[in-house]
């Protein structure tokens, strides 16, 4: 089943944690609610799973309002952050829990917990209590128990939060190959971009208590609408341009960012956006930039600027270098051999600048074009 939010406001001592906020997840999906703590994601969760009433607007599940239907009478399962199983029952009595107060005959119920058990991995921990059990164990209890009531939609509140990086990648992939068998729409909140990127089949970033992009996890990361998005999702690199020259194909653009020694001008791709002397945002991936050593001279079509390398990072998947542009920086992924101190050249193609103009993007690898809205 599909889930519609349409204008749901909701305060808490006069402070606006959503405010007039549109979502649409669709049947089947694997939806992730992406933003900064306070940004309002736990909080449309628990509105939609009635956990939580709404100051104003409305919830549809399946096409039925239900913004007044109690929690139980949702078919929705939730997996909360502190896994919230009762300490004084084992695994299997915890599962169990939700159908027997469902009064699922004893047969049933006993081949329901026994097959989720076994789906989430922990089939010979069912007799075991909750203190016994490691941070994953507890977690995969959790969603069983979330599973087992077999829902219409299943709703996951950041539950890996406190999850070492191998037991949660472990999770992670159990989880969603799970959800892909059975076919639930998920909803899952998480702070961290690359949760969202692997789990995700669209994600929904919210900012303020507002939806602020809804897209693809490659779309959202290659084509951020705003700067908020844009550095929630890692791309350090903004440049304030204003348009001097548009030509059929290309624009040149001035960089006018806050500090800048002298100007800089460089060439991009002509977007419909672009106004003469109207400054706009620019992204650039630091995959997209390349460095090349100064004392070089380069033809082609690249954009070059001189500048200096003032650090350099190991990530864990390559190095990172921040170059000093003079007045602003860019990073940009380099191989180990370029040292701090070094004087280099700056090089892009002027396609790998995408303007941050909140309109929708369609893409494809060898040609972008914007559609006004």
């Amino acid at each position: 089943m599909g889930i519609v939010l349409k204008e749901i406001s909701k305060s808490y001592d006069g402070r606006a944690v959503l405010k007039n906020l549109n979502l649409e997840i669709n049947q089947g999906e694997f939806h992730v609610l992406l933003g900064p703590s306070g940004g309002g994601k736990t909080t449309t969760l628990s509105v939609m799973a009635g956990l939580t009433e709404q100051d104003s607007g409305s919830v549809s599940i399946g096409g039925l309002d239900v913004s007044n239907l109690s929690p139980d009478k949702r078919r929705i399962g939730f997996v909360f952050q502190d896994h919230a199983l009762f300490p004084h029952l084992t695994v299997f009595d915890n599962v169990a829990y939700g159908l027997r107060v469902r009064r699922v005959k004893v047969h049933e119920m006993t081949r329901r917990v026994e097959y989720y058990l076994s789906k989430v991995s922990i089939a010979k921990e069912k007799g075991k209590f909750p203190h016994q059990l490691s941070g994953g164990q507890k977690q995969r209890a959790a969603l069983a128990r979330a599973l087992v009531i077999e829902p219409e939609i299943l709703l996951m509140d950041e539950p890996m939060s406190s999850l070492d990086s191998m037991t949660k990648e472990s999770v992670r992939d159990e989880l969603k190959s799970i959800q892909q068998e059975i076919g639930v729409t998920t909803v899952y909140v998480t702070h961290d971009q690359n949760e969202a990127i692997l789990l995700g089949d669209r994600v929904s970033v919210l900012n303020n208590g507002r939806v602020e992009q809804i897209e693809s996890p490659s779309e959202l990361f290659h084509h951020p609408k705003t700067e908020f998005v844009a550095r929630f999702v890692g791309i350090k690199n903004i440049l304030k341009v204003s348009p001097i020259r548009i030509n059929n194909h290309e624009a040149t653009v001035q960089i006018n960012n806050d500090g800048m020694e002298h100007p800089i001008r460089i060439r991009v791709k002509k977007y419909p956006i672009f106004e003469k002397g109207k400054e706009i945002d620019l992204c650039i991936h630091p995959e997209k930039i390349t460095l090349k050593r100064e004392e070089k001279t380069y033809a082609g079509d690249l954009n070059q600027i001189r500048g200096k390398i003032v650090k350099r990072t190991n990530n864990g998947n390559g190095f990172m270098a921040i170059v000093d542009i003079g007045g602003t920086t860019l990073h940009a992924s380099i191989s180990s051999d370029f040292k701090v101190r070094e004087n280099v050249w700056v090089c892009f193609d002027p396609d790998a600048a995408h303007p941050l103009c909140g309109k929708k993007c369609r893409a494809a690898e060898t040609k972008r074009r914007c559609l006004k809205e």
